[in-house]
């Protein structure tokens, strides 16, 4: 079968292999067959793997949906009755998490930081001091708008100093930087399919300690659907999703994490790596800006400043990359002008290099100059 290949360089859905995609054509089978049960058993015990996580201390519980499912089921879950929230902020994917506490009604602080720069731990430690009824700390690892890299062990360890837990969004970070879940003081993270495994949209998933599981059974039940303790609960009782699974989605998931063991965690940094250093080159060759000072990004997202030309329209330049088969993005950082690339999925060098090939010819039938100016 031949699948036309697009280099997507938005932050997920990422660019698939072939294999990946052509592993969701299987026979139809009911999601309640024992033998579905166990390819999800196995795909939780991975996922675990991945984060370096033991598995009498920790699982996997999966949910149908979106990255923002699990944001969802962790704030609305995992806060006890009377306690609060502590929401470290400096980014879209934070801003998001203190807005599903205010959807729910959860009493938090939203600790609101300076965008372009990781979270402090003087800060955090600050708004602990002057909140302590404060159980559960949540902070996104890496700010997938701007592509900041927040400090997991510092945050971590300060929850736990204060009592509290430690909860963390590594949507656009798992399974492309290696990660400890013990060694950073994390008790719950999560993720979806579509990006750093290299799976299909739909699949998503918590991986978190059994303890704290075991004791959020007494918590507010604030979802239905999204809470975490009672899919968890299903899983232990029955193998399965407690409502219908994505199973094409749930196969492909399955192919992704057998190339990413094949792959090697090592080594698909490595290749993260290169390709996001490609990124920078192209741009610092064309005279692009990034937003976040390279030492404070997490090397898979490049927030690139818009060029201050009358010429520059990104809708143009978007839709000339778009129909030689390249997808670029645009930014999440309130009124800053920016756009984004992204060194996620089944990419490598020669990729990059044939983008910018493709970036050059737009900038030049956009009549932007190159190298492109700044006013400041």
């Amino acid at each position: 079968m031949q699948i036309k290949r697009k280099i997507l360089l938005n932050p997920g859905p990422a660019t698939t292999t072939d294999t990946v995609k052509l592993a969701q054509i299987v026979p139809d089978i009911c999601p309640r067959e024992k033998e579905f049960a166990a390819q999800m058993a196995a795909l939780r015990e991975a996922l675990v793997r991945v984060v370096h996580g033991g598995p009498d201390q920790y699982t996997a519980v999966l949910f149908c949906g979106s990255g923002t499912l699990c944001m969802d089921a962790c704030l609305s879950s995992l806060l006890p009755e009377g306690k609060k929230a502590l929401i470290v902020n400096n980014g879209a994917y934070s801003a998001r998490a203190a807005e599903i506490c205010r959807y729910y009604g959860l009493p938090h602080t939203e600790l609101k930081l300076p965008y372009d720069r990781p979270a402090t731990p003087e800060a955090v430690e600050q708004a602990l001091r002057a909140h302590p009824e404060t159980a559960l700390v949540y902070s996104t690892h890496h700010e997938t708008g701007t592509g900041l890299l927040n400090p997991l062990y510092e945050l971590g360890t300060l929850a736990h100093r204060y009592g509290a837990i430690f909860v963390t969004d590594t949507t656009s970070s798992y399974a492309m930087r290696p990660l400890s879940i013990a060694e950073s003081e994390i008790d719950f993270c999560m993720a979806s399919a579509q990006k750093g495994l290299m799976g299909m949209t739909g699949l998503s998933f918590v991986i978190g300690r059994r303890d704290l599981l075991e004791a959020s059974r007494t918590y507010p039940r604030r979802s239905y659907y999204c809470n975490l303790y009672r899919q968890y609960a299903c899983f232990e009782r029955t193998g399965e999703m407690e409502f219908t699974p994505p199973v094409q989605t749930v196969y492909a998931a399955i192919q992704a994490m057998r190339e990413y063991w094949a792959e090697g965690e090592a080594g698909k940094w490595a290749r993260h790596t290169r390709v996001m250093d490609a990124i920078h080159r192209g741009l610092e060759a064309l005279g692009f800006r990034e937003l976040i000072q390279r030492e404070w990004q997490a090397g898979l997202v490049a927030a690139v400043r818009c060029p201050d030309d009358p010429a520059w329209d990104f809708e143009r330049v978007h839709d000339a990359c778009y129909r030689q088969g390249f997808t670029i993005y645009p930014g999440k950082v309130g009124s800053a002008g920016t756009f984004r690339l992204c060194a996620l999925g089944a990419l490598d060098v020669p990729d990059l290099e044939a983008f910018f090939t493709v970036f050059r010819a737009a900038l030049d039938e956009c009549g932007v100059s190159v190298p492109v100016r700044y006013c400041d």
